[in-house]
C-alpha cells in the first residue's frame, strides 16, 4: 500500500516507521489468527489452589521481605465513563413522559432513580441541583426523572457521561461521612500492599485531556493519604502512546482518509499500555483496572493481593538459585536434568524439553537458561459465574504449548471443538496480576520482545457516519504477555468487584 508524503509525514510525527504502518495494512487484509485452545485450566491442573496454611506462609513471606523491594500499583486509569452510562443515555435520548414512555420501559433507569440515596455522589448531586432551586425528592414526586438523569451525566451537574471512571464518587468513607473517588480508593488500598521503606508507589495511565484533573485531584487527595497513613505516596501519570496508535482502514481494507485527505489513527486498545509498563521501573508491580475497587472487602482484597506477591517471590528466589547452578562451569547431564526437575515442580512449564532433544548439554543448558529468564507474572483467577473477562487456557502456536489468557474474541466460537473448551472454563481473569519485569540480577527486561503480535484484533467503528475498520494490538495481559512465565492462582470472587455499569454500585461490595 502507497503512503504518500503528507501520510509519512503524519507517520514520523507520531514516531510510527513506515514498514509498523505497512504491517498494520497487511494485518488489516490477512486478518489475525485464532488462538488455538488445547484445554481450559483448571483446579489443579494449570491453576494453582493454596489451602489456608500454605496461604498464609506466601503472605508472611510477602510482608517479610517486601522491604527489600520497590513495589509499584500499576492502574490502568484512562477510560472515560461513557461505556458505564450507556443505558442512562439510552433512557435520556428516548424517554419523554410517564404517559408516552414509562419509567419501566427503561429498568437501569428506574433502578438507579429507586436508589437513587444508596449513590455515594448522592450529596454532591443534591448540591448540584440545589444551586439550580431544584431538589431530587421534587423530581421524583413530579416524575421528572429525567432532569435527576441530566443532572447526573451532563455538564448541568456532575457530568459523569464525560469524567473517566477514576473521578466518580465510588463509595462512602468509613465513617459514612465523605464520599470518595475510585482514584482514592486506590491510593486507599495501595497503602496496604505496595508500601515498601514507609513509601506507596502508584501509577496510572491516562488521556492527556484529563491530565490537569488527575493533577488536582492528586493535589487534593494524596496529603490526606499521606497524613492518615504516616507515609509517602508516589502517584506518577502516563498517557498511551501515540506510536502505538493504529491506522483505520475502509470496508475493502484501503486507507481510511478524513475530509482533509489525512490518515485517521486510532488508540489500539490497552495492549498499547505494554509500552507504559516497559517504561517503570520497580521490582513487584501490582496490576489492577481502575473500577474493580471494592469498599466492603478490602481487607479480602489485600490479604489475597499478598498471596500473590508472596507466591511471586517465592517463585523469584526459585529461579536466582536455578540461574545461579546454571551458571556454574562443568555441569553434568545429572545436575540438568535436577534443574529441569526444579523448574517443573516450580513453574510448571507446559511441554518442557529434555535433554536428548539437544545435540549437546551446554545447548540444553542454554535451553533452561532461556526458559526461566522470563518476565514472570502470577494471575489470580476466580471461579467463573458468568462475568465478562479472559480465561485461563492451555493455548498452542509455534513456539509450542503455554499458559494463557483468552479472550472470547480470540477464539475460534464456530468451530464445536473450541467453543467447548472455552465454555468448558472453570475461571476468569479479573485484571488482578502481580508481576516482575526484572530478570534474576535485577536488570530489566525489555517487554516489548514478549509480545506475541498475532493476537490482535480487528473490529468494525463509526466514524463520523461511516463505518471503518479498526486493529487492537495484543492485550495488555493476553498477547502483549504471551511470552512471560505464567502462573495461575486461585482467589475468592469477592476480590473482583467490578463497576461496570452505574448501578453496579449499588452491589454490596460498593455500599
Amino acid at each position: 500500500m502507497e503512503f504518500t508524503k503528507s501520510d509519512l509525514s503524519q507517520l514520523k510525527s507520531r514516531g510510527i516507521s513506515q514498514s509498523e504502518a505497512q504491517q498494520q495494512t497487511e494485518n488489516f487484509i490477512n486478518g489475525f489468527p485464532y488462538i488455538y485452545l488445547q484445554e481450559a485450566a483448571t483446579v489443579r491442573k494449570g491453576i494453582r489452589v493454596y489451602d489456608a496454611k500454605q496461604t498464609a506462609e506466601f503472605v508472611k513471606l510477602f510482608e517479610d521481605n517486601k522491604d527489600k523491594y520497590s513495589i509499584m500499583k500499576f492502574v490502568p486509569a484512562s477510560g472515560a465513563a461513557t461505556r458505564m452510562m450507556k443505558d442512562l443515555y439510552t433512557f435520556l435520548n428516548e424517554y419523554k413522559d410517564e404517559q408516552s414512555t414509562p419509567l419501566s420501559d427503561f429498568p437501569t433507569a428506574e433502578q438507579t432513580i429507586n436508589n437513587i440515596e444508596k449513590f455515594a455522589f448522592y450529596g454532591e448531586l443534591s448540591q448540584c441541583m440545589a444551586r439550580q432551586s431544584l431538589s431530587v425528592e421534587d423530581c421524583i414526586n413530579n416524575k421528572d426523572y429525567k432532569t435527576i438523569i441530566e443532572f447526573i451525566l451532563t455538564d448541568k451537574g456532575l457530568n459523569y457521561g464525560k469524567y473517566p471512571k477514576a473521578w466518580i464518587l465510588f463509595h462512602k468513607s468509613e465513617d459514612g461521612k465523605q464520599a470518595v473517588t475510585a482514584f482514592e480508593q486506590h491510593l486507599e488500598e495501595a497503602y496496604f500492599y505496595t508500601c515498601s521503606a514507609n513509601q506507596a508507589n502508584v501509577h496510572f495511565t491516562v488521556t492527556e485531556e484529563h491530565l490537569q484533573g488527575f493533577e488536582e485531584l492528586k493535589r487534593k487527595c494524596v496529603p490526606v493519604y499521606e497524613q492518615k497513613y504516616g507515609i509517602k505516596y508516589n502517584v506518577d501519570f502516563s498517557f498511551q502512546k501515540h506510536s502505538t496508535d493504529t491506522l483505520a482502514v475502509n470496508t475493502d481494507n484501503t486507507l481510511f482518509r478524513d475530509t482533509d485527505g489525512h490518515l485517521l489513527f486510532r488508540p489500539s486498545g490497552h495492549g498499547a499500555l505494554i509500552s507504559n509498563l516497559n517504561d517503570l521501573d520497580a521490582d513487584i508491580i501490582f496490576i489492577k483496572n481502575i473500577d474493580n475497587i471494592s469498599s466492603q472487602y478490602m481487607q479480602s482484597t489485600v490479604f489475597h493481593k499478598e498471596l500473590l506477591a508472596g507466591v511471586l517471590i517465592g517463585l523469584k528466589q526459585k529461579i536466582g538459585s536455578m540461574m545461579n547452578k546454571l551458571k556454574q562451569r562443568g555441569l553434568t547431564k545429572q545436575d540438568l536434568v535436577c534443574i529441569a526437575q526444579t523448574i517443573n515442580r516450580h513453574l510448571q512449564i507446559p511441554n518442557m524439553k529434555n535433554h536428548t532433544e539437544f545435540p549437546t548439554l551446554t545447548a540444553y543448558k542454554h535451553y533452561l537458561m532461556d526458559l526461566i529468564n522470563r518476565p514472570l507474572r502470577v494471575c489470580g483467577m476466580v471461579r467463573n459465574t458468568g462475568e465478562p473477562g479472559g480465561g485461563p487456557f492451555y493455548t498452542e502456536n509455534m513456539y509450542g504449548v503455554s499458559l494463557q489468557i483468552v479472550e472470547k474474541a480470540q477464539v475460534n466460537i464456530n468451530n464445536p471443538k473450541q467453543r467447548n473448551i472455552f465454555m468448558s472454563a472453570t475461571h476468569f481473569n479479573p485484571v488482578d496480576l502481580v508481576v516482575s519485569i526484572k530478570d534474576w540480577q535485577g536488570k530489566k527486561f525489555d517487554l516489548l520482545k514478549y509480545i506475541d503480535a498475532s493476537t490482535g484484533f480487528i473490529s468494525e467503528k463509526s466514524y463520523q457516519g461511516q463505518t471503518i475498520k479498526a486493529m487492537e494490538r495484543p492485550g495488555l495481559w493476553n498477547g502483549a504477555m504471551a511470552d512471560w512465565l505464567t502462573v495461575f492462582v486461585e482467589v475468592p470472587l469477592e476480590t473482583f468487584n467490578p463497576v461496570k455499569t452505574l448501578n453496579d454500585l449499588l452491589k454490596k461490595a460498593h455500599q
